[in-house]
């Protein structure tokens, strides 16, 4: 199984990344996580972008979904003629939000996609096993874990701190975890975590290894959340970065 880090920038793009979007390979399947603001570009970087075989959507939020739309016309209209309908795993209602910021008509999107409800629970996405279940954001959202020949992928999507992240992460070999907010400061409840508890949830959890995703340059040292991680988790801590891959 490999990760690979399309775009990591959180809430919106950074001046170095495109918005939230990871694909993960096994046994020739791919599978896009997320699909924000701007990726669509670093797709056509570091893969074929007709090649994608499924979608998960964790919400609905633009910086995690938005490209999704864009990515109707490389489906719909290429030249070779229209790509078949693509496997999408989203939260309930997603159809029609790409459907309506895609066109203000509020044109379909069925051609190009086919929809799955997400909801807790463990199911088949080609050779992967894959089990979302709802973490502390205010829309609808999933956190995911990943698993392919004994192997754990965890992704934490935007949350909080709950239970449900240290369910999803717990004994992963990657987890690959949100960190928006700083420490110490008065951060908006709810909503996102701290470097601080980004580690406090991969000790708790016993992952092997934190990967820090979804910072915002603009609102955070990137420093300071390294450091708070590092105090709350012994284990190795990294950044991520556009273009970076991981072997699992």
């Amino acid at each position: 199984m490999r990760l690979t880090v399309l775009g990591c920038a959180g809430s919106f793009p950074g001046p170095e990344s495109a918005c939230s979007a990871y694909l993960v390979e096994a046994e020739g399947f791919r599978l896009l996580i997320d699909f924000g603001s701007g990726s669509l570009s670093a797709l056509q970087r570091y893969s074929d972008m007709r090649a994608v075989d499924a979608i998960l959507l964790t919400h609905l939020h633009c910086d995690h979904m938005l490209d999704a739309c864009t990515y109707v016309v490389v489906r719909r209209y290429d030249p070779a003629g229209p790509l078949p309908p693509l496997p999408v795993y989203a939260p309930l209602g997603a159809a029609e939000r790409i459907a309506a910021a895609y066109s203000a008509e509020g044109e379909p999107v069925d051609d190009v996609y086919t929809f799955y409800g997400l909801q807790p629970g463990t199911f088949p996405i080609g050779p992967l096993t894959v089990t979302v279940d709802q973490v502390n954001h205010p829309v609808e959202t999933y956190g995911v874990r990943i698993e392919h020949e004994g192997r754990v992928l965890a992704y934490s999507s935007d949350t909080a701190p709950c239970e449900a992240l240290l369910r999803l992460a717990a004994g992963a070999d990657l987890f690959l975890c949100e960190a928006s907010y700083m420490d110490g400061v008065d951060n908006p409840p709810d909503l996102h975590l701290t470097g601080g508890e980004a580690g406090e949830a991969a000790t708790k959890a016993d992952v092997a290894r934190l990967l820090l995703t979804h910072l915002v340059p603009a609102w955070a040292s990137e420093a300071s959340i390294v450091d708070a991680a590092g105090a709350a988790y012994a284990g190795p801590v990294e950044v991520v970065r556009p273009g970076a891959r991981y072997d699992l």
